[in-house]
């Protein structure tokens, strides 16, 4: 039975691996907004870790029950985004719209260039990764007044557990 429970235990490690994005890339997010000088704690990049993770599970989930009613299988940008705003996250959806607009007109422009390699794993044009300022200065936005805190009601939050 022992063997059996070290069984279980690394299942569920993998779980949990699976569910959280790596540390590094958080952690390589993270530093983008700091000074170069900075540094971040251990604990504060998985808390990090936990709480990005669990965003992205609460929209994604939001997204699928979208998709189910409209019994749809596959999620797409858009109900990435109307889940956003359904969630209370109407100023980043915003932001978000501009970005995936962006993405599209990349994605056409460099199909015929070659540019462009899709889901396969290649690179795509430096239009769509600009930086967040850069795209808030040319659409106007100011993040002080457009990320005001979500409106949680107790019927969205907390979300519901999912297994992954």
């Amino acid at each position: 039975m022992g063997e059996s429970q070290q069984g279980m235990d690394d299942h569920d490690d993998i779980r949990e691996q699976d569910r959280l994005l790596p540390i590094a890339n958080v952690a390589r997010i993270m530093k983008r907004s700091l000074p170069d000088n900075a540094k971040i704690a251990k604990e504060a990049k998985e808390t990090i870790q936990e709480c990005v993770s669990e965003f992205i599970s609460f929209i994604t989930s939001e997204a699928s029950d979208r998709c189910i009613q409209e019994k749809r299988k596959t999620i797409n940008g858009e109900d990435i985004l109307w889940a956003m705003q359904s969630l209370g996250f109407e100023n980043y959806a915003e932001v978000l719209k501009v970005y995936l607009s962006k993405y599209r007109e990349t994605i056409k422009v460099d199909k015929g260039s070659g540019n462009y390699k899709d889901e396969e794993g290649g690179e795509a044009s430096g239009v769509l990764f600009q930086q967040p300022q850069d795209l808030q200065q040319q659409h106007h936005i100011h993040p002080q007044q457009q990320y005001p805190a979500p409106y949680y009601t107790s019927a969205t939050y907390p979300p519901q557990s999912h297994d992954f």
